[in-house]
């Protein structure tokens, strides 16, 4: 039987799709494909279809010779993104691999954006938060609004900013910045932003659009073929730390999805407190416990009871139920 050879790339018009998460847009006029997400009551956070979605726009962005700049915002004028959805991934279960599956649609999206071959814009209308910052990060420029804020929280939700954050940003403000940033889990204004090199514009709301179509506009005003190899070669170093990181992220980040810490970040997201940050010391100084009935030594601090001989065990310590 013969093989059916694939088609050739081509792309489609933007109404095609029939996306639910994300807006697609593209401009002959202008020359711009826009891509917006459009979960405006979840601060335009991305669960598992709004990845597949972007991944699929940026793909057809590529590929559509019409479209000579690609830009990246969030619906509404409160979020460009917060990242993560943690309503979804609360509900994945106790096994690693459904996160696992979510992290490659993640890493999808964000290598489909990278080399997508043309100039990308991130208009921030709002706040950019955790994966919504790496989001930005990846674009080529940044105009944002000046009375929002950049911010990394992993470290305070559970998880490591290693979908750009911990590759990137040491790349574009240097390593002590990036830390600061990134450990201690503060807001960053677009003033600060601006300053650090982590956006290339901020401006009054109001003039936010004539901003990006202004910058969009120069853009547009070059060879398309030189931009997309000199994109390539602008590229090396975040391509570099990426390919080195991203898979070995994917595993630990999977993996840990179900551990303690996480589990009590989500519930204390969900339960708008702080977590319980000596409860969780005290679980992992409680390493190897011993069953005082049997003996039996090595038990998870979890366990309610022995699971060797079933007799009840005694809690840790205050404050570790």
């Amino acid at each position: 039987m013969a093989v059916r050879e694939p088609e050739s790339p081509a792309a489609a018009a933007a109404e095609a799709f029939g996306f639910d998460r994300i807006r697609y847009a593209k401009d002959a006029n202008t020359a711009v494909a826009t891509v917006t997400i459009d979960r405006q009551a979840v601060l335009n956070c991305f669960d598992f279809q709004t990845l597949r979605e972007m991944a699929r726009a940026f793909e057809d962005a590529s590929w559509d010779e019409g479209a000579a700049v690609v830009v990246v915002t969030g619906a509404g004028d409160r979020a460009f993104s917060t990242g993560a959805d943690l309503d979804e991934q609360a509900a994945m279960g106790k096994t690693s691999g459904q996160y696992w599956r979510w992290m490659g649609a993640f890493i999808e999206m964000h290598d489909r954006l990278r080399q997508i071959g043309k100039p990308t814009i991130a208009r921030i209308n709002g706040i950019a938060v955790g994966g919504g910052q790496e989001l930005q990060l990846a674009c080529d420029f940044a105009v944002m609004v000046d009375d929002a804020f950049l911010q990394h929280v992993g470290p305070e939700h559970g998880s490591v900013p290693a979908g750009g954050a911990t590759q990137w940003l040491p790349l574009t403000i240097g390593d002590r910045r990036a830390r600061e940033m990134i450990l201690l889990c503060e807001p960053i204004s677009a003033q600060q932003a601006f300053e650090w090199g982590l956006v290339t514009r901020i401006v009054p709301r109001a003039d936010l659009d004539g901003a990006v179509a202004e910058l969009a506009e120069k853009l547009r005003r070059k060879l398309p073929e030189t931009v997309r190899y000199t994109k390539t070669q602008l590229n090396w170093w975040r391509d570099l730390v990426w390919s080195q990181t991203i898979t070995h992220a994917r595993d630990w980040l999977a993996i840990h999805s179900t551990s303690d810490e996480v589990q009590e970040a989500v519930d204390a997201f969900h339960a708008k407190r702080e977590p319980q940050y000596e409860m969780l010391r005290a679980y992992q100084a409680a390493v190897g416990r011993t069953c005082p009935a049997c003996g039996e030594t090595g038990l998870p601090a979890r366990y309610d009871f022995c699971g060797a001989c079933g007799a009840p065990l005694t809690a840790l310590a205050e404050g570790v139920p």
